[in-house]
C-alpha cells in the first residue's frame, strides 16, 4: 500500500479517546504485514513486537497515538437534543453547524444546531459557545434516540478525506494517524533487514485525554530508548513563523529538556548526511506529546520526538504533505539501522 492509501485507511476509521476500537483494528491489520505478534492491551493500545534481536539486545520503541479528538454524550433532553462534553482539545469555535455522527449501538447522524444570525444579539455573536451549551439535532425524539444512544457514546465530526495540490491531503484525525503512517513506512523500509536492536511499535490510546496509553505501554515494555511520533504546527497565514514548522521541509526534530540530547544529535546528523529534509522544533519544557509520558516511565527512558508539520490542528480539515510523512519514516529507518544502544 502507498502512504496515501494507508493514511486514507487510518483516517476513515473512528477512534475517539477511550473508544479507539475501529482505529485499532485498522492499525493492527496494517501491522500484521510485518509481524504476527500484534495485540491490543487492556487499555486499548496496539502493541506489535516487530523484531527480536536476541537476548541482551537493546529494545527500541516507536510510538504514535491512535486516538482522535471528539465528544462524549452526557444526556438527551426531553426535546430530543443530545448534549455532550469534549474528549480532547475540541476547538469550540468550529462546533456550530457541524455535521456529526453519534456512535451508539448504530451510527446516528446529526448536526450541531446554531441560532440564525437574525436572532443573535451583538454580544452573543462575539462569544465562543461553551461545549456544554451546544445541542446536537438528529431529527429523532428522545424516546426514539434512547433505542440507540446512551450517555458515554462518542461523537465524531463528519469529514471527507481529500487530496489537495502539491502532494497535500486534508482529513480529520491526521493528528496522529500521520504519525502512525510514518511508522508503517519505517517498517516497510526495514522489511527483511537485520536490525541491531529489538523493535516494538505501539499505537497508543488516549493521548488526547492525557497520554495514559503511552504511559502504560512504556511501563510494560520498558524499552532502552523510544521515538515518539506526532504532529506539530505548520505555518499558516495567520501564525507566528517562529512557533511553526513548514510543510514540505521534512521532520520537525524535537529539542526539549525532557528529550534526550544524544538522540536529537544523532537524528539531526543522519538527516544531514542522508539528504533528508529536516527542521528543528525547540520547546522550553514539556512537549505536550506522548514523549512526556514515555520519558519518565519505568525509571526513565531515553526519548526523542519527531513531528509531521500539520495545519489546522484539531479541526475536521487538518492538512499535511505526504512527503513529510515519508521523510519521518525514512529518518527513523536510517536511525534504527545505525542504532548502537
Amino acid at each position: 500500500m502507498t502512504t496515501l492509501e494507508i493514511l486514507r485507511r487510518l483516517c476513515d476509521a473512528d477512534g475517539v479517546s477511550g473508544e479507539e476500537g475501529s482505529a485499532c483494528e485498522a492499525a493492527a491489520e496494517l501491522l500484521r504485514a510485518y509481524t504476527d505478534d500484534v495485540t491490543v492491551d487492556p487499555f486499548g493500545s496496539v502493541i506489535a513486537n516487530v523484531y527480536d534481536a536476541g537476548e541482551g539486545a537493546p529494545r527500541l520503541l516507536l510510538d504514535a497515538h491512535i486516538d482522535q479528538i471528539g465528544m462524549i454524550v452526557t444526556h438527551i433532553t426531553e426535546e430530543g437534543f443530545i448534549r455532550v462534553a469534549p474528549c480532547g482539545g475540541v476547538d469550540r469555535r468550529l462546533l456550530l453547524a457541524q455535521e456529526v455522527v453519534i456512535h451508539g449501538t448504530r451510527p446516528v447522524p446529526g448536526i450541531v444546531g446554531t441560532k440564525p444570525p437574525h436572532l443573535t444579539s451583538g454580544d452573543e455573536a462575539k462569544k465562543v459557545v461553551d461545549i456544554e451549551d451546544i445541542a446536537i439535532d438528529t431529527g429523532y425524539t428522545k424516546e426514539e434516540l434512547l433505542q440507540w444512544v446512551a450517555p458515554g457514546d462518542r461523537v465524531t465530526y463528519v469529514s471527507s478525506f481529500a487530496q489537495l495540490e502539491n502532494g497535500r491531503i486534508t482529513s480529520r484525525s491526521l493528528d496522529d494517524r500521520a504519525g502512525a503512517a510514518s511508522i508503517l513506512h519505517t517498517l516497510e523500509l526495514l522489511k527483511g533487514k537485520k536490525l541491531p536492536c529489538s523493535l516494538t511499535v505501539v499505537f497508543s490510546s488516549q493521548e488526547e485525554t492525557g497520554g495514559m496509553g503511552a504511559a502504560t505501554t512504556a511501563f510494560r515494555i520498558h524499552p532502552d530508548a523510544a521515538i515518539a511520533v506526532d504532529v506539530s504546527f505548520a505555518l499558516t497565514a495567520d501564525a507566528d513563523e517562529v512557533k511553526c514548522g513548514k510543510m514540505g521541509e521534512g521532520p520537525m526534530i524535537g529539542s526539549s529538556p525532557i528529550l534526550n540530547r544524544g538522540m536529537f544529535d544523532e537524528l539531526l546528523d543522519i538527516a544531514k548526511t542522508s539528504g533528508i529534509p529536516w527542521q528543528v522544533e525547540v520547546m522550553g519544557g514539556r512537549t505536550s506529546t506522548n514523549a512526556d509520558h514515555i520519558s519518565v516511565a519505568a525509571g526513565g527512558v531515553r526519548t526523542a520526538l519527531l513531528s509531521v508539520p500539520l495545519r489546522y490542528m484539531h479541526t475536521p480539515v487538518e492538512v499535511i504533505q505526504v512527503s513529510d510523512v515519508d521523510a519521518v519514516g525514512e529518518l527513523m529507518a536510517k536511525y534504527i539501522l545505525q542504532y548502537e544502544g
